[in-house]
Formats: structure tokens, C-alpha cells, sequence
């Protein structure tokens, strides 16, 4: 498994948009992102999100450290 790279809240958004995740609600700095096929998940939007916690993310969002890499590129 590669080295998660550090994001932002927004840039990682902006990756599970192109999954064809959209946005469904937003209470304070975070984040509820929707999608047909897969489960929601909730980001937060703060300024870095933590290694364990963006391994989470990708964990609910069934994707892998390497497509999420290629995503951000």
C-alpha cells in the first residue's frame, strides 16, 4: 500500500465527486457526500485530514490508496 499523501478536506471532496459522489447536507465543517453505488460518507473539512481518518474515508467509500492517488492528480 502506498503513502496516503496529505489532503485537504475540499480536495478530498473534490476526489469522490469524480466518483460521482454529491453532496447532500452540511452541519458545521463537515461534510455528508452521498452516492448510488456506494455507502455515504461524512468528510471533514478541515485544512489536513489525518492519515487514520482518511483511510476511513477510503475504507467506506470502497476505494483504494492507488485510485485515490490517481484521482488527485
Amino acid at each position: 500500500m502506498p503513502k496516503l499523501p496529505i489532503v485537504s478536506g475540499k480536495e478530498c471532496v473534490n476526489c469522490l465527486a469524480k466518483l460521482g459522489y454529491t453532496m447532500v447536507r452540511q452541519r458545521g465543517s463537515h461534510v455528508r457526500l452521498s452516492c448510488i453505488k456506494r455507502k455515504p460518507v461524512t468528510v471533514p473539512m478541515h485544512k489536513i485530514i489525518a492519515t487514520g481518518l482518511l483511510r476511513k474515508i477510503l475504507r467506506d467509500a470502497q476505494l483504494s490508496a492507488e485510485d485515490f492517488i490517481t484521482l488527485l492528480k
